[in-house]
């Protein structure tokens, strides 16, 4: 790892953390935050937590990621720019958990602490990772899934990608939930829609075209779960849909009760959280090695609620 000295205002008079010596008293602290996409309001709410933390502990952030949650190599471009631009500190939420490792690397040999945020990595260089915990939102998922069909049935699943943490986890706890509590429900297929509505509203024709009889379908993240209410609509079909995420269309969905619910996670707090984990490690302080940001179900009865309504965006 090189040597580098960073000069960086409001962190207080000198931190030092492994061979990085950061001195204050002369500009900000330069944090930028690769997202997997841009376009969701998700990672929009991402962006203001982000820019709110900005805001509290006197540093520069920006927020960037690609036009949709499959490009992988484009995100990779972004992350090997960031580097170039003599950052404190780096937040990564990975399109892929395998892609970005060779550029981690050299992020780490430069002496740039990772902040994971949204969906990790496989390897052990981020020094924290500011996530919902997907296993378990994806569980309760299912657990609303089963109440909502009579605990038996046919469902299936579409989910944004099997690359990605995310992507990954929130397919398995949904599936490992149902083998474990629900012998009654089949799993009839899951497929990717690369968190793409239009992509998503095909394959959920497609679906329900094969499976006549099934009874629901969860849509693990934004733009899956409002592709699986469009294919619904556009198929005059009736049967129980539960989401992930918030959002405008997400949440009207359920208020009318088209969606039966949805988990939502907290994304602002996602954002704010990356950037003071990231402030933390700069100054030489130890955090976590997993940041929970929490996550609830909502539906029309509770999403009014103060607890759930200040976690819900648009």
């Amino acid at each position: 790892m090189m040597n580098r000295r960073t000069v960086i205002a409001g962190l207080g008079a000198t931190a030092v953390m492994g061979s990085v010596t950061v001195a204050i008293g002369q500009t900000k602290a330069y944090i930028p935050l690769i997202s997997k996409g841009f376009s969701h309001q998700f990672w929009q709410a991402v962006k203001l937590g982000s820019e709110k933390a900005a805001a509290e502990f006197d540093v520069e952030v920006t927020f960037e990621g690609p036009d949709n949650e499959g490009q992988v190599d484009r995100q990779i471009d972004m992350l090997s720019a960031a580097l170039s631009k003599n950052p404190a500190a780096i937040g990564f939420a990975a399109v892929d958990s395998q892609a970005a490792i060779p550029v981690l690397r050299q992020i780490d040999a430069a002496g740039v602490p990772v902040i994971a945020f949204d969906s990790g990595v496989a390897s052990d260089i981020p020094v924290t990772t500011c996530t919902t915990n997907n296993l378990a939102s994806a569980a309760l998922a299912a657990d609303e899934m089963a109440k909502a069909i009579g605990g038996a049935g046919k469902v299936a699943i579409i989910s944004h990608d099997q690359t990605s943490v995310t992507g990954i986890e929130r397919v398995d706890g949904f599936v490992n939930q149902v083998e474990a509590k629900y012998p009654d429900i089949e799993i009839v297929t899951i497929q990717y829609g690369g968190g793409d509505h239009l992509i998503s509203t095909e394959i959920t024709k497609s679906i329900l075209t094969a499976n006549p009889d099934i009874k629901g379908i969860f849509g693990a993240n934004e733009g899956s779960a409002i592709g699986v209410l469009n294919g619904v609509t556009e198929s005059g079909s009736d049967i129980v849909i539960i989401g992930y995420d918030s959002g405008a269309a997400q949440k009207a969905a359920v208020r009318s009760g088209a969606m039966a619910g949805a988990i939502t996670q907290n994304p602002v707090g996602i954002g704010y959280e990356t950037v003071k984990a990231a402030v933390a490690t700069i100054k030489g302080e130890t955090v976590p090695k997993v940041i929970d940001t929490g996550f609830f179900y909502y539906n029309a009865a509770n999403m009014d609620e103060d607890q759930i309504a200040s976690v819900l965006y648009d």
